[in-house]
This record gives structure tokens, C-alpha cells and sequence, in this order.
């Protein structure tokens, strides 16, 4: 995978040891025990001050001092000079440590670390030339490749690329509500399902625009072009009730279906590519990516240029065609309950008196 680059083990899993196996059985025929070996070892190769604490109280002033036996690092540098670390055996012998164990060089792990009590060997690397969300898919499909890990170990991703995840789906079910939660309203206002409907319609238009945009620039989804498309539904929301209340009013007002979109779309043209002008020109230098970390909201103006556009295109050509066609059988009655309201049939008649 090019794009990963400075991949390596976060812990070092060949840290250079010496290795001092003791021979039990020729070191119990020596009078030597283990204690006597670790002791000998410690006093070499570290300090005997976390080992045997050793305090000397000076009689005059009763300051005590900590007293710790260590051979100097120049005095332990090769393998023969820790084979000749001396052994004091139960008789008072001095012995060395290569007549009772073999001392041979080693590798071993530095470190090591866990997570929730599992214990952890992370693998890390850069990213260049392209996005996280990108790698984390090619790295899903190359660990799915790998197949079933052996018994006991488990394969995790874990770094940016888990909250990125989580901030997606959270993007993604807002945009989700967005659009149920506009829908319920404009029911509210229209009293009717099916011009909240239409009005909704223009949302699969400015996605549309918002992803054919994206790949013709060569831009990931991320948070940025999220929130681009919502901005962007808002505003083909908006043209789209435009255009829907007139065409209703005229409607009612006895036209036809077909003629009552026409009128609407012809009167709310100018509105409507004014808005959408206007909100894709303050866009464009921001979706140029123009000045220092102008890269960085790109994504954005981007989005709302490209939903926006297919939006406009979407409002004044598809809707009207879909209105006139949903709205051809409806009733011109009033929805309304107000008996108040002189458009209400039933109180027109007299049904409802007050």
C-alpha cells in the first residue's frame, strides 16, 4: 500500500539481552544457590540499591547515607567480562558465573503494553497522498485477506480512524434527520403529505450534485463536504417551497395541474436562480481552495456548489413535471378546520356553525 509510509511496531520486540541460564545441577554439586547467582548479577550488571538497601548513619552529624555496591559500565562491557562476575558459594569459594551457567546474547520485548488487560503489539504508519477514511478501507479489505487470526489474538484499527468512523455515522444520521424533520414540518405547513413530498425531492437532487462534484475534483467525504450538503439542502429546501406555494395557490385558484407548475416555475424563476447565484458565487472562492489552508474548507464550498447546482436545475425542471403530475387528481377543498377560514367547505355550507 503506497499511501502507508513509516510503518513500524509501536514497542520493540528485539530489545538486545544477555541471557544467564543457570545450570542447577552442576550449581547445587558448587554449593551455589540462586540467590547467590542474582545477587552476583545484580551487583555487576545494575546496583544493588533497590535490591538490598543498605544505610550507613554518620555518628556525628546522624545523617544517614544509602551505601550501594555497582561495578563500573567501563569495567562490563563484552560478554566474556559477565562471564567472569565472581560467585561466592556456601563454603566461601569465589567462583565465576561461566562454571555454573551458559551466558549468550539475546533478543527479547522491550516493553510491554496493554489494553483492557489484553496485552497490545500496534503496528503504526503515516498517511501521504491520500485520506484516512480511504486507507482504513484498504486496510480492512487487506486484513479480511489475511483471513481468521490465530486462537487468542485479535485484530483491531485503531487511532484517527475510530472517531473518524463515529463522526461519520453521527453526519450521516443528522443528515438523515434533517430531512425527516423538514418533511414534518413543511406536513405542518402544507397540510399535506404530498406537497412536503415534492418539497423533500429536491434532497436526492443536491446529494447527487454534492458526490458528482466530489469526484470531479478529486475530494473525499469528510466533515467539511457534509456539512456543505446540509447547507445545501437548506437552500434547495427553501427555492423548492417557493416554487411549490405558488404553483398550489394557483392551483386552487382554478388552473390546471400542469399550468398551475408552469406559472410557478416561470414566476419564481428569477428568485430562485438569484438565490442560487448568489449562494454558489460566495461559494466559489472558498471551493477554489485559494490562500493559505484554503484546502482545508474546500470540501465545503465544493459541496455547495455542486448540490446547489443540480438543486436549481432539479427545482425548476423536475418539480414542476412532478407536481403536475402528483397534484393532477387532487381537490381543490381547503384542508382547513378553522371555521373561520372562508376557503373551508363545511363551513361554507353551514356544517360547522359557531
Amino acid at each position: 500500500m503506497p499511501e502507508l509510509r513509516d510503518i513500524q511496531f509501536g514497542q520493540s520486540l528485539d530489545y538486545p539481552t544477555v541471557n544467564v541460564n543457570v545450570d542447577r545441577q552442576k550449581a547445587g554439586l558448587l554449593g551455589v544457590k540462586m540467590s547467590d547467582v542474582s545477587r552476583s548479577l545484580v551487583t555487576a550488571t545494575w546496583s544493588s540499591r533497590f535490591v538490598i538497601p543498605n544505610y550507613w548513619a554518620d555518628p556525628n552529624s546522624g545523617v544517614s547515607y544509602q551505601i550501594q555496591v555497582q561495578v563500573p559500565q567501563t569495567q562490563m562491557t563484552s560478554i566474556e567480562q559477565a562471564k567472569n562476575i565472581p560467585i561466592m558459594n556456601r563454603d566461601g569459594q569465589d567462583l565465576l558465573l561461566r562454571n555454573v551457567a551458559s551466558v549468550t546474547p539475546g533478543t527479547t520485548i522491550g516493553e510491554y503494553q496493554r489494553y483492557n488487560m489484553q496485552r497490545v503489539v500496534s503496528v503504526t504508519a503515516n498517511i501521504a497522498n491520500s485520506d484516512v477514511g480511504s486507507v482504513a478501507k484498504r486496510v480492512e479489505a487487506a486484513l479480511k485477506e489475511l483471513g481468521q487470526p490465530p486462537t487468542g489474538v485479535t485484530v483491531t484499527m485503531r487511532g484517527q480512524i475510530v472517531p473518524l468512523n463515529q463522526l461519520m455515522d453521527g453526519l450521516r444520521s443528522g443528515l438523515l434527520m434533517a430531512i425527516i424533520v423538514i418533511f414534518l414540518l413543511l406536513a405542518a405547513n402544507f397540510q399535506s403529505l404530498k406537497l412536503a413530498f415534492l418539497v423533500v425531492c429536491t434532497a436526492p437532487a443536491v446529494i447527487a450534485g454534492v458526490l458528482v462534484m466530489l469526484w470531479l475534483t478529486g475530494t473525499s467525504l469528510n466533515i467539511q463536504s457534509y456539512m456543505g450538503a446540509i447547507m445545501a439542502i437548506g437552500v434547495a429546501v427553501a427555492n423548492a417551497i417557493l416554487l411549490v406555494t405558488f404553483a398550489e395557490r394557483s392551483r386552487l385558484g382554478g388552473a390546471s395541474a400542469a399550468l398551475a407548475a408552469a406559472e410557478g416555475a416561470r414566476s419564481r424563476l428569477r428568485p430562485i436562480l438569484m438565490t442560487s447565484l448568489a449562494m454558489i458565487a460566495g461559494m466559489m472562492p472558498m471551493a477554489l481552495g485559494l490562500g493559505e489552508g484554503g484546502q482545508q474548507t474546500a470540501p465545503l464550498g465544493r459541496a455547495v456548489v455542486g448540490g446547489l447546482a443540480a438543486a436549481t436545475l432539479a427545482t425548476l425542471f423536475v418539480l414542476p413535471a412532478a407536481f403536475s403530475i402528483i397534484q393532477s387528481r387532487a381537490h381543490r377543498r381547503s384542508v382547513s378546520l378553522d371555521p373561520e377560514d372562508p376557503n373551508n367547505s363545511a363551513a361554507a355550507d353551514g356544517s360547522i356553525k359557531s
